[in-house]
């Protein structure tokens, strides 16, 4: 357990995105795919890509992360089977890998940490026996399957996580036939499956669009490269809002056309009132009139946390809605901004799915609970920036399950913080 203890301050100067998590966990799943020699660069050693790094080792490939870069290479050992997958708290490690470890017929037991043997996986529990694969789990993890993934037509929900279309999506190309994915509810979070496909594209795979999903041809082969992965939209929306509440901040390092959803937080912040110009390939972003606005968080359920924070601090009323899958993350992120803001003085409810939010001039100081979220954390500290006196925020260490070095680089931008407890 660590505590960050903030002091109000100012962020000012340049700080680069650091790596898209979520375009490196597909990255080094479609380069592992490949059972060639990759070289993926710009890479981050937080828990989670280091989760999916374990997972590329149990598929056969060496993998070695060192100096911000993964250099993988099958190996000629054959795999004891069944294996283990420890998948940390890494949601999209587990989730990703599933039906890719059933696609290849590899026996495989699938273990977790924190919340994530508590999280939903009952949609693969569903529909992989229909094709072929066995499941065994008491609910939740440890999950051990067998058997080999069968191809034919995978109907699921896309308003539950699109975690699962993607595993789907790495796992079909490897079939020796045809599928055809099929949702039966509207798409969320469509941006991460973008990623995903264009990702594929990129190692020569591809999954052709249909009306209500997508059609996946069989004996694709994923080609070996050298990658690059591009800067985090969802990290770099902390900055925008430091910037957006006070600060004067150059972002470098992001993808202006990026696919990745959480793209969005240019617009989102533009729209509350913050000053954010595109100078060359940086983002300028400095404070404005901040003022409330409704969003509609189905699409970017992972900004919720920080926009929250934000909002707590823009003039007149902010709702965010659509956003119950919030409850099911590391932490109920709904119930933890709330909570923890109102430690705070904001004024914040809960709803179903979402929050309602009524901005004031400052933030009061005080002690708030981490609740153990890498995201919560980061808003946490974002907003005590704009507090009346310190905040200790616990479990400063989970940062590491996305952004290791938050508070360093918090710091070096001018930020007054103590952590304490970290090792």
């Amino acid at each position: 357990m660590s505590t960050a203890i903030v002091s109000p301050s100012r962020l000012t100067g340049t700080v680069q995105a650091p790596p898209s998590k979520s375009a490196a966990h597909r990255a080094l799943i479609c380069a592992a795919l490949s059972r060639g020699v990759c070289q993926i660069e710009n890479l981050s050693s937080s828990q989670d890509v280091q989760a999916t790094l374990r997972a590329v080792q149990a598929l056969g490939i060496h993998a070695q992360l060192e100096n911000g870069a993964a250099h993988l290479q099958p190996q000629e050992e054959s795999i004891d089977a069944p294996v283990c997958v420890d998948c940390g708290e890494s949601g999209s490690t587990l989730r990703f890998f599933i039906p890719i470890f059933a696609a290849l017929g590899i026996p495989a037991v699938f273990t977790g940490q924190g919340r994530l043997p508590q999280r939903p996986i009952g949609i693969y529990l569903d529909l992989l026996p229909q094709h072929g694969v066995s499941c065994c789990t008491e609910g939740g993890l440890p999950l051990r399957i067998g058997g080999c993934l069968q191809p034919g037509l995978f109907e699921l929900p896309g308003d539950v996580s699109s975690q699962f279309i993607t595993g789907l999506l790495f796992a079909l190309p490897l079939l020796e036939g045809d599928s055809e994915i099929h949702l039966t509810t509207p798409l969320e979070s469509a941006g991460y499956v973008e990623m995903t496909l264009s990702v594929m594209r990129d190692f020569g795979v591809f999954a052709e669009t249909t009306k209500d999903g997508w059609r996946v041809k069989g004996n694709q082969k994923y080609r070996a490269q050298k990658y690059t992965v591009e800067g985090d939209w969802s990290q770099a929306a902390f900055f925008l809002a430091a910037g957006a509440l006070g600060g004067d901040l150059y972002i470098t390092g992001l993808k202006m056309d990026s696919c990745q959803g959480d793209r969005a937080a240019w617009e989102l912040f533009s729209r509350m009132g913050a000053q954010i110009i595109q100078e060359n390939e940086a983002l300028h972003v400095r404070p404005g009139d901040l003022r409330g606005i409704v969003i509609d968080a189905s699409q970017i359920p992972d900004l919720v946390p920080i926009l929250a924070a934000a909002s707590s601090l823009a003039k007149g009323h902010t709702s965010i809605r659509r956003a119950g899958r919030l409850r099911i993350k590391e932490s109920d992120r709904l119930a933890a901004m709330a909570s923890e803001l109102q430690k705070l003085g904001a004024r914040v409810s809960e709803t179903p799915d979402g929050l309602e939010i009524d901005g004031i001039p400052s933030l009061q100081g005080g002690e708030v609970c981490g609740w153990n979220d890498h995201r919560v954390v980061m808003s946490l500290a974002i907003a005590a920036l704009r507090a009346q006196e310190e905040v200790s925020i616990s479990d400063a260490q989970s940062v590491r399950k996305s952004y290791p070095d938050f508070f360093e680089i918090y710091e070096k931008l001018g930020g007054m913080v103590h952590v304490v407890g970290m090792g």
